[in-house]
């Protein structure tokens, strides 16, 4: 089994009588996008700072990429790509100027620079802007320059806080794309969002409520236990509904019922049989029109947080 890249024991952080994190232990294993979910002032922020040494816990252990975070908090900062909510780019300087100012910082040579600042350049859209001062562009190019910054080094780790938030759905698209990219690889990328419809991008998923740790699992294992499960709408002409009730009835499917146009009902994993089972119905009645309805996952958050009673 590998080593955990991120690992917390215990993680607490007080502030006065206040507990903004309380008790937290996760492991996240190497190249994986694992997801850090939780409403606005349930400890997220905080979290990340102190995973990153910029905040120091009140108790608690934190090991990222084999370095003790609270022993030796500069060094772990060499390892890791960061990108929070407030982009650190530095007004006054044009974007150019941001990337040679960090390229320093990371100790980049200057032809590692160029080749790896080419190809950021081109795959960010940011040719046209390099020149230009951050204060000067939408939020959706400092967002994406922010996370052409986070990964110029190319750290084993990459931290990112909310990187989509103000950016349209294009570049949406293009972050999730590099982040993907980025795991496949091997980078292991620790990240919140509050689009919840991107956790399916994550491997893993661990919601976090008022600084208490409450579901740990993948988005497929939340779904299964905080949601009614998928919905399975069948579409067959009349000829075919008997035996397309008989075939529907084998797959166990709850709640199965008729519609003006079939049927409907649910199951709580799409798994291979299920899938295989459905993929033969159509193709022997190639009339059926099957439309599968995935559990938002906004209603799986809600009931993690109580907010609706679990199935």
């Amino acid at each position: 089994m590998s080593t955990p890249t991120i690992t917390t024991t215990g993680l607490t952080k007080r502030f006065g009588d206040f507990t903004a994190v309380d008790a937290l232990s996760i492991t996240v294993p190497p190249g994986v996008i694992f997801a850090f979910l939780g409403a606005n002032g349930s400890g997220k922020s905080t979290t990340i700072r102190m995973l990153i040494g910029l905040l120091r816990p009140t108790a608690g252990a934190i090991t990222v990429n084999g370095i003790d975070v609270i022993r030796e908090p500069r060094r772990v900062r060499d390892r890791i790509g960061y990108m929070g909510q407030k982009v650190s780019l530095y007004q006054g300087l044009t974007i150019r100027e941001n990337v040679e100012f960090y390229a320093g910082l990371y100790g980049l040579a200057p032809a590692a620079l160029t080749a790896r600042w080419s190809a950021l350049r081109e795959r960010f859209g940011l040719a046209q802007v390099e020149l230009e001062k951050p204060e000067s562009l939408p939020a959706g190019i400092r967002q994406r320059a922010g996370l052409a910054l986070a990964t110029l080094h190319q750290p084993p780790v990459l931290f990112l806080d909310e990187p989509t938030a103000g950016v349209d759905v294009e570049s949406r698209g293009l972050f999730w794309d590099v982040i993907q990219d980025e795991a496949a690889r091997g980078v292991t990328v620790f990240v919140t969002t509050h689009f919840l419809e991107e956790v399916d991008y994550c491997d893993w998923v661990s919601f976090i409520d008022a600084g208490k740790l409450v579901a740990d699992a993948t988005p497929e294992d939340l779904r299964h236990r905080f949601s009614l499960g998928y919905r399975i709408e069948v579409e067959l002409p009349a000829a075919a509904r008997e035996a397309g009730a008989r075939r529907l009835r084998g797959l166990g499917l709850a709640g199965l019922a008729s519609s003006d146009a079939g049927f409907t009902g649910r199951t709580a994993q799409l798994d291979g049989p299920t899938l295989a089972a459905l993929d033969a119905l159509a193709v022997d009645i190639p009339e059926a029109r099957i439309h599968i309805h995935q559990p938002p996952m906004t209603d799986v958050f809600r009931r993690v947080l109580g907010a609706e009673p679990s199935p």
